[in-house]
């Protein structure tokens, strides 16, 4: 358990939670001085949940340090990521409903594309889409290596999963990503001894794919991040005492969601008004409810200030749907920042914002943005403490103690 304090004082009810996650939210301002992305945008109806409810800001992982999508969401559902630690292959692979077995092996796949000496020149091969991705998988299903069973299946866009099945597979590999341009990809390598072989069949695997793709336009390479096996990680109702949902267009987020024994939702629509509805058509079935908003985190690794802008207010303007329900609280945050100015996901603190109207505490803050959020109630707090003041302020916990 997550918080082996928690589950003797559960006191079970029908209050309503909302977990709005926009991925990547955090910002700064291009200029000294200037705004972020969040404060920039105009979000009348956040500003208005802002001064009802109480700000702060969250640390995913520790201070000065860096996470992945795969941890900082870990850290949001109260699962500590230095303890419970996860490689994005297997939330890839649990995304798209691939089961990851204990001793099987699971990465993450980008298409690349490379120039005629093999280095890398466009590390997301132009975004292609998904129906360009797939005739290319079809090939990549076609490998066979002595000694494993492969699956791929494409993911979205450029990014697909792989999984290695066999005995003797060890996950502990490193990422043949170099993380720039003008480089070949990396071979395989171990970080343990028992993860030799693996390497070794992985780069043989990598070897005739390069082969196979060698002729496409765009997606003639890859790379793969994020060697991982099923984790086990504690049950959320369990945990909780919360039947919880998720809500989310990127399989990766579905993945971490379906990890923690979440249900995942079927849905049309890849906008915020569309993600909305999906929540207000399973409303009586959930108390608790995981939305994730992925193109923040997108704009902001583009660099492009004026687009993140634009998805956070978008976000705003489809908020009254959610409201329209009537959650007990709403939670709306990110899991990790990704300033346009970087270009990356990085460490700096995220936007809290809780608003709960029989419970919360109003403190004298009167805009959703980072500096009001500095200022705010919270203070600065870890992101695991996020569902235990979410389950807190649905009165969902008895007093702990005499």
């Amino acid at each position: 358990m997550p918080f082996d304090y928690i589950p003797p004082l559960f006191s079970s009810n029908e209050r309503k939670i909302i977990l709005l996650v926009m991925d990547g939210l955090g910002g700064l301002p291009l200029q000294a001085g200037g705004a972020t992305e969040l404060e920039a945008a105009h979000t009348p109806n956040m500003d208005r949940l802002a001064k009802e409810g109480t700000l702060g800001q969250t640390i995913p992982i520790r201070p000065g340090i860096t996470p992945g999508s795969g941890p900082a969401h870990l850290a949001l559902f109260g699962f500590d990521p230095i303890q419970y630690e996860i490689g994005r292959g297997v939330l890839e692979a649990f995304g798209i409903g691939l089961q990851v077995n204990k001793g099987e092996v699971a990465a993450r796949g980008n298409f690349c594309t490379r120039d005629d000496r093999g280095n890398i020149v466009d590390r997301r091969a132009g975004r292609i889409p998904t129906d360009e991705a797939r005739p290319v998988i079809e090939k990549l299903k076609k490998i066979q290596i002595p000694g494993i069973v492969t699956e791929v299946e494409v993911v979205k866009e450029y990014r697909f999963a792989l999984i290695l099945r066999g005995e003797g597979l060890d996950p502990e590999i490193f990422d043949t990503d170099p993380q720039k341009t003008g480089v070949p990809p990396l071979p395989a390598k171990a970080r343990v001894p028992a993860a030799e072989r693996t390497a070794q069949l992985v780069n043989q695997w990598v070897q005739a794919a390069h082969e196979a793709i060698r002729d496409e336009p765009k997606a003639n390479g890859l790379t793969l991040r994020g060697f991982s096996t099923d984790p086990n990680l504690p049950n959320f109702l369990d945990s909780y005492d919360l039947r919880a949902a998720c809500v989310a267009v990127y399989p990766m987020y579905r993945g971490v969601s379906r990890l923690v024994g979440m249900d995942v939702i079927d849905f049309s629509g890849d906008q915020p008004a569309d993600e909305f509805t999906a929540v207000k058509a399973n409303w009586d079935r959930y108390n608790f409810f995981f939305v994730h908003i992925k193109k923040t985190d997108s704009m902001g690794e583009d660099g492009n200030f004026a687009g993140k802008v634009k998805v956070i207010e978008s976000v705003d303007q489809a908020l009254p749907d959610l409201l329209a329900l009537h959650p007990d609280v709403l939670i709306i945050t990110g899991d990790h920042s990704t300033p346009c100015l970087l270009r990356s996901h990085s460490w700096h603190p995220v936007p809290f914002l809780l608003w709960a109207p029989e419970t919360a505490r109003p403190d004298d803050q009167t805009q959703f943005g980072e500096r009001y959020c500095a200022r705010g109630g919270f203070g600065t707090i870890s992101a695991l403490d996020t569902i235990p003041l979410a389950i807190a302020h649905a009165q969902r916990l008895v007093k702990y103690g005499a």
